[in-house]
């Protein structure tokens, strides 16, 4: 039955075919659906949504052209040091995801430990910038950057509409169907993210020698949480993603493409500003598996994370209905930006 766990190797599934306007008793359904995968598993399959297959898998496409072109060319639009300027292409071994960890010194050990076999592409809202929400910085909200279009013609084009395709779902639909499930008025989640300062991001794993994998002179990504309000997670074919299972927890499930169906997953600070009433589930990214003909290879992984995001000046305070006499406050109100940048510059 949709929005249950089925068992512990299946995932609640969401089907949004009658959400409509979020104003009839089947949009009601819906969000009180999404709300107990949420709260119960914190993450879901979502199906017909609104944003076809034919462009996921066109995304897919541009996505394996782009990590194809010659290194030289992907360095004309390196990431930025900073970690808040979550824009362009970090290439393999920058990045180093690290669960809640802050300290200087415990982080360079992380990274030289085995740093994450992976390469990505940031790209964010198309908007001007905007002010920080740092009182003490002048930093803005950071533009995309983008590889002359003659390297790659038609790329920046496509990003930006299926960017937009996936903002169009997220304000229609999943915000409104989450208010919903959580007893607000179905636009209460828009104000908050009404400027999009989401990412899209491209990501790519290579093939590589099994045995770096076993041996750990590789890592995938290992056990983390998402840190903004949640993500949307497109997956190819070859899989590999695992989430910690709700009954037992340091056992992690399989969570297998599904032809069709969007992965969501809340963030930690959803979690934050529900008062731990949703669920910020433990994910990793396994080992690939071996090339079929080919024992000493493994396949090349591609996925395609969308990071939902509060306007960075948002103050962010407990939602209603999540506190009172018998649920105090866990957590002092924060910017979301401060929130954000914080987790950031703990990657890069």
């Amino acid at each position: 039955m949709p929005g249950t766990l089925l068992t512990d190797s299946t995932l609640p599934t969401i089907d949004f075919a009658n959400f409509g306007d979020g104003t009839s008793e089947e949009a009601l359904e819906i969000g009180q659906k999404f709300f107990a995968a949420c709260r119960d598993v914190g993450f879901a399959y979502l199906i017909n949504a609104g944003i076809p297959q034919e462009k996921v898998d066109e995304m897919f496409t541009w996505s394996s052209r782009f990590f194809k072109l010659p290194l030289e060319v992907k360095m004309k639009v390196p990431h930025p040091p900073e970690g808040w300027k979550h824009r362009g292409y970090s290439g393999i071994g920058v990045e180093q995801v690290s669960q809640m960890v802050f300290d200087p010194t415990e982080l360079a050990a992380i990274r030289t430990k085995s740093p994450d076999f992976k390469e990505s592409f940031d790209i964010g809202t198309s908007s001007p910038s905007s002010p920080s929400p740092s009182s003490s910085s002048s930093e803005t909200i950071p533009s995309n950057i983008w590889i002359p279009d003659s390297d790659l013609p038609g790329f920046k084009s496509y990003c930006t509409e299926f960017y937009n395709i996936c903002k169009s779902f997220e304000m229609l639909k999943l915000l409104p169907a989450l208010a919903i499930g959580l007893g607000l008025e179905k636009d209460f989640f828009t104000e908050y993210h009404s400027r999009g300062e989401n990412q899209l991001r491209l990501l790519h794993y290579p093939e590589a020698e099994a045995e770096v994998f076993e041996s750990g002179k590789k890592g995938r990504i290992g056990a983390h949480t998402d840190f903004s309000t949640g993500t949307l997670l497109f997956q190819d074919d070859c899989g590999g993603l695992e989430v910690e299972s709700p009954h037992q927890p340091g056992v992690f499930i399989p969570a297998p493409p599904v032809h069709g169906a969007i992965v969501f997953n809340i963030g930690d600070f959803l979690m934050r500003w529900s008062n731990d009433t949703l669920k910020s589930t433990l994910h990793r990214v396994r080992a690939p598996p071996r090339k079929d003909g080919d024992s000493g290879m493994t396949r090349e992984r591609f996925s395609i994370p969308y990071f939902i995001s509060a306007n960075k000046e948002m103050i962010i305070d407990c939602l209603p209905g999540c506190f009172g006499p018998d649920k105090p406050k866990k957590y002092e109100p924060i910017g979301a930006g401060e929130y954000i940048n914080m987790r950031l510059n703990a990657t890069y």
